[in-house]
């Protein structure tokens, strides 16, 4: 009876250690990487092959299983730096216009905030039209001024040259300088005016924006609606 408790231990260690054996060898079975095949073009030809040789790392290519035959990845071409740079710019445009974007939208929502009816953003507007309209003025009269005055320079200048004498050097630095300040001024005066045309063309865009956020939330759904109804019926 000893004996044969002692051959029945040993026959259930010896199977306890073939379970074990055989779960190790399914765990590193299934930790080995799967196998793959290789497919990329080679010269205008596909080319496919269970390695992938250092020349065509960066070439396109897709991935098949080597157990089932499926096709399991498909790696696009590596990019060129001309590419890589387009494709960098590119991303910073999009970021620049999501950031525009989002403070647009920053914007019309305190737009919402701050004036209570549309007849408070149009004061809003008016106010900002008429300090324009008043600076406007007040650069066209100086660069006026500067024509005046350089005429006046220019005449003095001539008066001299007609007498033949010649022109002093004060006087000359004096219509040098008249000259690039009008060339200044008027440039000016073009932004400004650049600036007022702008501000008509913003307010009817704030106002479309202000109108679309105070809408009811069926509004904009209900007109189209509307629309098509009209149509029918017409």
């Amino acid at each position: 009876m000893p004996n044969s408790n002692r051959l029945l231990a040993i026959a259930i260690a010896i199977g306890i250690a073939a379970l074990a054996g055989s779960g190790g060898l399914r765990a590193q079975a299934k930790a080995s990487p799967e196998k793959k095949i290789y497919c990329w073009n080679e010269a205008g030809r596909k080319v496919c092959g269970d390695a992938l040789p250092a020349e065509a790392a960066n070439s396109e290519r897709t991935e098949i299983s080597a157990r089932s035959g499926l096709r399991t990845g498909q790696v696009s071409r590596a990019l060129s730096d001309s590419e890589r740079s387009a494709a960098a710019l590119a991303q910073e445009q999009a970021r620049l216009l999501a950031e525009a974007d989002a403070m647009q939208k920053r914007r019309d929502l305190a737009m919402v905030e701050s004036y209570a009816t549309e007849a408070d953003l149009r004061r809003a507007y008016g106010e900002r039209t008429e300090l324009l309209d008043e600076t406007l003025k007040a650069s066209s009269l100086g660069v006026s001024n500067l024509r005046l005055s350089l005429l006046a320079l220019l005449r003095q200048a001539s008066d001299k040259e007609l007498a033949g004498e010649h022109v002093p050097k004060p006087l000359a630095n004096s219509i040098r300088d008249q000259h690039d300040e009008l060339l200044r001024q008027q440039q000016i005066l073009a932004a400004q005016r650049l600036d007022r045309a702008a501000l008509d063309s913003d307010l009817q865009d704030a106002l479309l924006r202000y109108r679309a956020l105070k809408a009811p939330p069926g509004a904009a759904a209900a007109k189209p609606d509307a629309q098509q109804a009209a149509a029918t019926s017409g």
